[in-house]
């Protein structure tokens, strides 16, 4: 089911981790990192892919916890899926779902701002999230998800999708959707297809974070991967499926568009 609705590409955030340059987490001419979403309009009300940071955490920057210092975000009004909606010409009311990738505080911060919203993610993201153990409390901050939201936790069906497991997901928005499990950054990491009608765009979340690391042979310095071994629940995992996306990016590059949520240079080239 090919669609030619429109489809959005937003920056919910910019972050200027300092660090950043010497780990090869950013080009040093860019010197930042992106919050890459997506913004669909869909046939009855528009779906969103991750929020990026919210109007609650520019309200209270507390509640991102100690993470915040880390990740340096430029914590903007402006950049809010929320306010982009609006200057988009739609009411944020019309969102009827958001599907995340993870809930990591730097993809999960604009839940609140559509209350009324579905939030659908892989179920064993929602029981990651929940638990909050010890090595996840930096990541995980529930008071972004204290308005209650309406979870739509999802398991794997056996759904194909160019050799990935996959979800179809919302039949009747008039998009093909497609969310495909990505384990590794987090235990129930996704990414989500979505066919544009000229072909299929993946948004691939965090399984990784520089173009480089799906180039065929890759391109991942010694501090981006030491920033992936602390970083990911699972990294041997991580690193499986992103050898499977450099291999659908490169043998069906016509077909899919592959990008990461922070990659300053993917974000460039898809709003180009």
């Amino acid at each position: 089911m090919a669609s030619t609705r429109p489809i959005h590409h937003l920056d919910c955030g910019t972050m200027c981790p300092h660090a950043a340059p010497a780990l090869g987490l950013v080009d040093r001419a860019a010197g930042h990192l992106v919050a890459h979403c997506l913004l669909i309009e869909g046939a009855d009300g528009l779906v969103l892919i991750d929020t990026g940071y919210g109007t609650g955490d520019i309200a209270d920057p507390r509640r991102l916890g100690p993470a915040r210092l880390l990740l340096n975000a430029r914590l903007d009004p402006a950049q809010t899926a929320v306010a982009q909606v609006r200057a988009l010409g739609h009411d944020p009311a019309d969102v009827r779902h958001v599907l995340v990738t993870h809930l990591d505080l730097d993809h999960a911060g604009g839940l609140g701002d559509f209350p009324n919203a579905e939030v659908h993610l892989h179920a064993p993201e929602l029981t990651a999230a929940r638990a909050r153990k010890a090595d996840t409390k930096l990541r995980y901050r529930p008071r972004q998800w204290e308005h209650g939201p309406r979870w739509a936790p999802h398991a794997v069906e056996g759904e194909a999708w160019f050799g990935f497991e996959g979800v179809r997901l919302l039949p009747d928005v008039g998009v093909e959707l497609v969310m495909i499990p990505l384990a590794g950054h987090t235990l129930g990491h996704t990414g989500y297809a979505v066919n544009s009608g000229d072909g299929w765009l993946l948004h691939c979340g965090d399984a990784y974070l520089r173009a480089g690391e799906i180039a065929l042979p890759p391109v991942v310095g010694p501090g981006l991967k030491v920033y992936h071994r602390l970083n990911s629940a699972k990294e041997g995992l991580r690193r499986e499926n992103v050898a499977r996306l450099a291999e659908l990016a490169r043998d069906h590059a016509a077909e899919v568009t592959v990008f990461c949520s922070h990659d300053p240079t993917e974000l460039a080239a898809a709003t180009a």
